[in-house]
């Protein structure tokens, strides 16, 4: 009996091809559904968690009502910083002559997910997210397989949209900086998952793939000279098993961006 292309582990780009296909995707459902649907981003508006020194998302009207016409007609405009809220982070925003959010390829973006849930370590908001953490996780779950995307679990987004307690202060501009406090991937662990296990991208559940206390931002510009797209400020990722969700994470497709708004979404096996 087939199992269906998302628990058989289809090609990235063969589950795209269905994504896009409405007849391919309506077929699919109809007979072997890929699995429940889960949003794993964070909504945008005025509540939106942004680094203390980027400009916050800002929605302006621009028309809500009856037209002279008689019809109604809504229209707005935003205006953002790209980093900021559920959001990619683009190679290009940490390694020079790397890819751009627009020249990232759409197989980076799409694939099967593993969860690293660390919510109990990660008391500690200066956590480093280390080897033998991801090592640990291997050993109750099996070795994270060959380009997976990678999702840290930290319990942040739980926090969300509680500045003071997401960020580890509410304050803003350049002086809050040295205030952030929340976990991130130690840059020797980065390392390890693009030379030990080639990971297609990797997403975490707070600010910054970097912890908090970070200065030199070494995990991003380990990830971005590998050309691996990072997520930052997930969501729900306690909805997420360890294994077995494919995820498609399609941000904004800015040309010469460095990053911008992502919108990622888990497929988790279960029910439609």
């Amino acid at each position: 009996m087939s199992t269906g292309p998302y628990r058989r582990g289809v090609a990235p780009a063969v589950l795209m091809a269905i994504l896009v296909s409405g007849t391919e995707w309506r077929a699919c459902l109809a007979q072997e559904p890929l699995g429940r649907a889960v949003d794993l981003t964070h909504a945008f508006g005025d509540s939106t968690i942004y680094w203390p020194t980027a400009d916050p998302f800002e929605l302006d009207i621009v028309a809500h009502g009856r037209t002279e016409g008689g019809w109604w007609y809504a229209a707005n405009s935003f205006r953002a910083a790209e980093h900021g809220g559920t959001h990619l982070d683009a190679p290009i925003h940490f390694a020079e002559g790397k890819r751009t959010a627009a020249e990232i390829p759409l197989d980076d973006l799409i694939g099967p997910a593993v969860v690293i849930d660390v919510t109990e370590a990660a008391a500690d908001p200066d956590l480093l997210i280390d080897v033998a953490a991801l090592e640990a996780w291997e050993g109750r779950n099996g070795r994270i397989p060959e380009r997976s995307i990678v999702l840290l679990r930290t319990g942040w987004s739980e926090r969300w949209p509680d500045a003071e307690r997401y960020l580890g202060t509410a304050r803003r501009g350049a002086d809050a900086v040295a205030a952030l406090h929340f976990p991130g991937l130690d840059p020797a662990a980065a390392a390890w998952l693009v030379a030990e296990r080639a990971v297609r991208a990797v997403g975490i559940d707070t600010a910054s793939i970097d912890r908090g206390q970070a200065t030199d931002f070494r995990a991003h510009q380990v990830l971005a000279e590998a050309q691996v797209p990072i997520f930052e400020n997930v969501a729900a990722l306690e909805r997420v098993p360890p294994t077995g969700a494919w995820v498609v994470a399609l941000p904004m497709k800015i040309a010469r961006g460095t990053g911008g708004p992502l919108r990622i979404v888990a497929f988790v096996p279960g029910g439609p």
